[in-house]
């Protein structure tokens, strides 16, 4: 299981803002307060993850659609912390009044029922799960059961819950028995950027997620071993310290197969250095055995950059389609390295797959939605929950 044991910061933060930046969409009638529970480590950028970014976007853009974000940080080992941990959520949970709104990181509320259940008699819920917890790779089957049953105690007491995808709310709906309408999806945004100029057009491939089992990055390397006569390189960014043991096992894969002058594990990239890892890809490439969405994927397609990826959870919802019809990635079959190194072969063999690739990812690029929507959908949650109306400003 991932280690996400992090230092807490000194102090939680709150973030706020005005509804007048968006003067034309639905606000509230009076500015409410959430409390966002998030994990100590979700400014932490040596451990860059999709649920941390979007975490940090709802907090900063929720304030737009009139409500206050009291952000509040706790350390520990999500989502299976340790009895000091517990004692500092039941704590944080516990001093808030009666009625108080608050928006949970499932990371932090669904391996602890015997906190947040008792409270949710009191308080108003809402859960935002980035990915279901049984869904990590390589957990011993009986702990998967264990948190799989904590998670769904939870989140059948929450008033609300929030998933990334149509897809995870399918899955959480048919899986917990959850009543439809509480599960809510509120996809991550996407912030349009300039094109990427690519490398030669073909051979510059990049993948951006940690380094972990869960990802997949040994079936990449498999499936670049299998097409090793082409002149491809490889990088791949995100954090190197969730898991070590795996790290140094694709290190040796890597080794073994004579590639670790073409595929280069370059840690977390964040800011400039990210935008410029985009800039440099001709086709964006993930393997992961789970995904709830894929952030990566819309990352790459706001750039123009084409996707192959393995066809798992919420990836096909992110890779969508342009206006035209057009789909602007490839998807594979999972656990099926065979099939990822045939579709490099197309990619690399066959320009009219590359262009009509090239072209939807542009279509889609411009259709993509940005996180001032996923900000009013989270809004329109949190004011069902909360009961306050609204009208148009």
């Amino acid at each position: 299981m991932t280690d996400t044991s992090v230092e807490r910061p000194s102090a939680p933060a709150t973030i706020t803002g005005s509804p007048s930046a968006h003067p034309t969409e639905l606000v509230p009638m009076t500015l409410r307060t959430v409390h966002f529970v998030q994990p100590a480590g979700v400014a932490d950028p040596t451990r860059p993850s999709g649920g941390n970014a979007y975490d940090r976007r709802a907090g900063l853009d929720l304030p737009g659609f009139g409500w206050q974000v009291q952000q509040h940080l706790v350390s520990g080992g999500w989502p299976r912390p340790d009895a000091a941990a517990r004692a500092e959520l039941a704590h944080l949970l516990g001093t808030l009044p009666d009625g108080s709104v608050v928006l949970l990181d499932g990371l932090v509320a669904c391996g602890v029922p015997e906190v947040v259940v008792p409270e949710a008699r009191r308080l108003r819920q809402a859960v935002l799960v980035h990915l279901p917890l049984a869904d990590e790779t390589g957990l011993d089957p009986a702990l998967a059961a264990e948190l799989d049953a904590r998670e769904r105690a939870v989140l059948r007491a929450a008033g609300a819950v929030i998933a990334t995808s149509d897809w995870a709310v399918r899955r959480l709906v048919a899986h917990h028995g959850l009543a439809p309408d509480r599960v809510h999806a509120a996809p991550p945004g996407a912030d349009i950027a300039p094109l990427a100029p690519g490398t030669d057009g073909v051979s510059h491939l990049l993948c951006v997620a940690a380094v972990t089992p869960r990802k997949g990055q040994h079936r990449l390397v498999e499936a670049l071993a299998a097409a090793d006569d082409l002149p491809w390189t490889c990088t791949c960014v995100g954090a190197l310290t969730q898991d070590p043991v795996y790290v140094t096992r694709l290190r040796e894969l890597i080794a073994r197969h004579g590639l670790t002058d073409r595929i280069h594990l370059a840690g977390p990239r964040a800011g400039a250095e990210l935008d410029a890892a985009y800039a440099a890809a001709d086709l964006m490439v993930l393997t992961s055995y789970a995904e709830t969405y894929g952030m990566a994927v819309t990352e790459a397609l706001a750039r123009g950059i084409p996707v192959l990826a393995t066809d798992v959870g919420g990836v096909p919802e992110a890779v969508g389609r342009a206006p035209d019809g057009g789909v602007p990635g490839i998807l594979v079959p999972p656990e099926d390295p065979v099939a990822l190194a045939a579709e490099l072969r197309g990619w690399f063999g066959e320009p009219d797959v590359r262009r009509r690739l090239k072209s939807a990812a542009r279509g889609r690029r411009a259709a993509l939605g940005g996180w001032a929507t996923t900000a009013r959908t989270l809004a329109g949650v949190l004011h069902r929950l909360s009961g306050t109306p609204w009208r148009t400003a």
